[in-house]
Order: C-alpha cells, then sequence, then structure tokens
C-alpha cells in the first residue's frame, strides 16, 4: 500500500451529481473468467458495444469518447459480491488505509494494539449496507473465508451438499488452466508459439452474485441500454479467453440507488473510497492511501487483430484506494472521482481509458 500525503481534512458533505444517477447492476457469473471485472475493462467492453450499435447512446461514440474527459456519459465500478436475504449488503474490498485508522482510540496498551493490528491484516473485506455509507467505526470486517462462509450460508441445499467436499475452496479461486495450440501443417504441438502453456481462470462460489455500480447520464443513454450492453458482453464473453468459454454470465436485475447525503458531525474525518481503479486529478487531493495497478491495454474487437493492438500502460490507483480532498466543498459535487487517461494508443489515438471511479464517503472517527 502507498500513502501520498500533504495535510487532512476535517469537514463531512454530501454529494449534488448533476445529471448522473447511481444504479447497481446485478450479473450472474456462469464460467470462470479470465481478466478481473474491474470498472476500466467493463467501460472498454462497453465502448465496443456502442461502436457495434449506435443506438445505444445519443450523440454517436465518437463524439462521446472526445468528451470524456470533459463530461463522462458512463462511469463503472469493479465487480463485488451481493449478500441478499432480508436486506440487501455488499462485500466491498477493505479501503487501502494504515492499520492504525482501525485500532480504536480507546485501546491503550501497546501489546493489544498489535494483536489487533494482526487480526485487521488477515480481513481483506468489509459488508456494506444499501445505503451506502461506510463508518470505520461500524463497519464489520471480513476475512476470505468469513466472505465464503457468508456467500454459502444464502445457497440452495443443492450447492451446499455439492461444495461441502471442498472445505478450501473460497468465493473466489484462482485454478492454472494447460491450452495447447495446434500446429495445423503437424497436427501437433510442438516448440515456440506451439508449445504448450498455462493460464490462470477464475472462478466463483457457486449462486454468486455480482454487482456493478454505475453512474450514468441519462442525456447520453439509459440505464436500459446499458444493461443490454452488459447482456451482449456476459452472452459472448468478457476480457481473455473470451473465445474458448470464459467471462460468460448472465444478467439478473438493475435498481437505481440514492447517492448518499451526509451531514457535517464534529470530530470526524471524511475521505472518498473508490469503487474501481482510479487517476487521481491533480491538485484535488492532500493525501491518498492506495495500492498501485498498472493498466496494460489492448484493444478488443477488429483491432486485437491489427499491427499493434497494444496500448500504453497506465497506473492507477486500485479500487479500495483512499482519497482525502483538498477541497471538500468542491470534490462532493460529484459522486465520482479521477479522470480518463488519453494518447495512448498509436493505432486509434482518440483512445481513451476510464480513469473515473465511482466514490463513496469514508467516515472516520478519532483514531489512536
Amino acid at each position: 500500500m502507498i500513502q501520498c500525503s500533504m495535510k487532512s481534512s476535517r469537514k463531512l458533505c454530501h454529494f449534488r451529481g448533476r445529471k448522473l444517477k447511481l444504479y447497481e447492476i446485478t450479473i450472474k457469473p456462469t464460467s470462470g473468467f479470465g481478466t478481473p471485472l474491474k470498472g476500466d475493462t467493463i467501460f472498454g467492453h462497453f465502448c465496443w458495444q456502442v461502436a457495434e450499435d449506435s443506438s445505444l447512446v445519443e450523440g454517436g461514440i465518437e463524439n462521446l469518447i472526445n468528451l470524456y474527459d470533459k463530461k463522462p456519459f458512463v462511469i463503472f465500478s469493479s465487480a463485488f459480491p451481493k449478500l441478499v436475504n432480508s436486506k440487501t449488503n455488499y462485500i466491498l474490498k477493505k479501503p487501502d488505509l494504515p492499520v492504525y485508522f482501525y485500532i480504536p482510540h480507546s485501546i491503550q496498551q501497546k501489546s493489544e494494539k498489535i494483536l489487533l493490528a494482526k487480526e485487521h491484516k488477515k480481513k481483506k473485506w468489509m459488508i456494506v449496507d444499501e445505503s451506502l455509507k461506510i463508518d470505520i467505526s461500524k463497519t464489520r470486517f471480513l476475512t476470505d473465508k468469513e466472505v465464503t462462509d457468508e456467500i454459502s450460508r444464502l445457497s440452495t441445499p443443492q450447492t451446499k451438499k455439492q461444495m461441502r467436499w471442498l472445505p478450501q475452496i473460497g468465493f473466489k479461486t484462482s485454478f492454472l488452466q494447460p491450452h495447447n495450440t495446434i500446429n495445423r501443417l503437424t497436427q501437433t504441438t510442438g516448440t515456440r508459439e506451439f508449445s504448450p502453456y498455462i493460464q490462470e481462470a477464475c472462478f466463483f462460489y457457486p449462486e454468486t452474485e455480482l454487482v456493478i455500480f454505475a453512474l450514468i447520464d441519462e442525456s447520453f443513454t439509459s440505464i436500459e441500454n446499458v444493461c443490454e450492453a452488459l447482456r451482449r458482453i456476459g452472452q459472448w464473453g468478457y476480457g481473455k479467453d473470451a473465445s474458448i468459454g470464459l467471462g460468460k454470465f448472465s444478467l439478473a436485475e438493475w435498481e437505481e440507488l440514492r447517492i448518499p447525503e451526509i451531514k457535517a458531525e464534529e470530530n470526524s474525518l471524511v475521505f472518498l473510497y473508490s469503487l474501481a481503479p482510479a487517476i487521481p486529478q491533480k491538485d484535488a487531493f492532500s493525501r491518498i492511501y492506495f495500492r498501485p495497478f498498472i493498466r496494460f491495454g489492448k484493444h478488443g474487437s477488429v483491432l486485437a487483430c491489427s499491427r499493434n493492438p497494444f496500448k500504453n500502460p497506465v497506473i492507477m490507483a486500485d479500487e479500495g484506494a483512499v482519497f482525502v480532498p483538498e477541497d471538500i466543498a468542491s470534490i462532493f459535487k460529484k459522486p465520482y472521482i479521477g479522470k480518463c487517461a488519453k494518447d495512448l494508443s498509436k493505432i486509434k489515438p482518440e483512445t481513451v481509458i476510464q480513469g473515473y471511479s465511482p466514490c463513496l464517503p469514508l467516515i472516520i472517527g478519532e483514531i489512536s
């Protein structure tokens, strides 16, 4: 985890978006995935769907891409597990904050602080309810096993019976899959490009539902059109190795959510929690806590077979990053952070990458 710091801020505000509306879109994986379901990649797949079918947006994809650095028409989060019982909860990545943020101010014993810090390092996830307000002092944090237990508890009896013989399987498990490339002249594998190779694929626990949060400017597109594009992506496959069966998912339902509002609270800090990889805008934040994520981008669709399908690498702050605004009054006027990246492709100069991320307010009380 990396920390960039200058100074902190102590006031709480609320989001006042212009035309953007927040939706949750639920998907159900039906295969493994060769590429993680991250917001910037989902955006790239959506843009290719729009390029194939211009009726999904107003104004044409070229015009919307040219305006994307000033007026984003859609911003996707990464995908996170969703729990539905008597109420809806989301399992989000634990904020990338230093461990001392999680130790209550009331704990004074050094030995007790060390033990609590060790426990917190094992917990990589948190449960957030449908209010989408994250309060560090009230949030429940989970280990990988505890997340699996939560998902398993809501599974059908058939799935529980099927999975009881695999106690080590987590809610998201990676497997190494062998592949062969056949030389059509010899009808065998061989050396160099025809050598057998292994690639990693990620599989989710059976019946896991994932949620993608989407900010949509309805003057350019609608939630119905966005869902239709995602349905097609899930049908044909998302990401790497889609042609051999990976990246398949079905669309469940969508629902509009209220963008969270917070009133000012004394002796509390308010930070911003990112839901997708983001490129921070310049001079907007006094401190950033994040894990770096390097996107080695590649064109899809017809450009995947072009003479130069690769984009320049982009360094981003991964989902779960925490941003401390320099000017809270201005930063809370919109429910997203970041900026798009341009000048990445030599074969298609107008290409952009979604460096934006939907964000949630993160409330932190007194720290030790």
